[in-house]
């Protein structure tokens, strides 16, 4: 917590493009296809029986507004994307 205040500010996760969330295409789009337009994913996990890929960055500033965002891609048992999440705040 010193090492925030001192530095004003702390960035987690892993930078992506945003511009290519648009290419996502549910039902279509592969795992390494999406491990080719975004890089290794920052995390894995399950989430209703489905495996999960997160990509995200948060970057927090002790003054002024937190910019976030991030991205789940939920693939079935095929590995082909059936659905994704993203988000990000409004001030970027």
């Amino acid at each position: 917590m010193l090492i925030l205040f001192v530095i004003g500010c702390a960035t987690v996760g892993r930078d992506f493009s945003v511009i290519r969330v648009s290419d996502i295409q549910i039902k279509k789009t592969t795992q390494d296809e999406i491990r080719s337009i975004f890089g290794p994913p920052w995390r894995v996990g399950i989430e209703d029986g489905l495996k999960t890929w997160t990509y995200g960055r948060y970057r927090y500033k002790l003054f002024g507004e937190a910019t976030t965002k991030d991205l789940v891609v939920r693939f079935d048992k095929n590995g082909i994307v059936d659905s994704y999440t993203f988000n990000m705040t409004e001030n970027q």
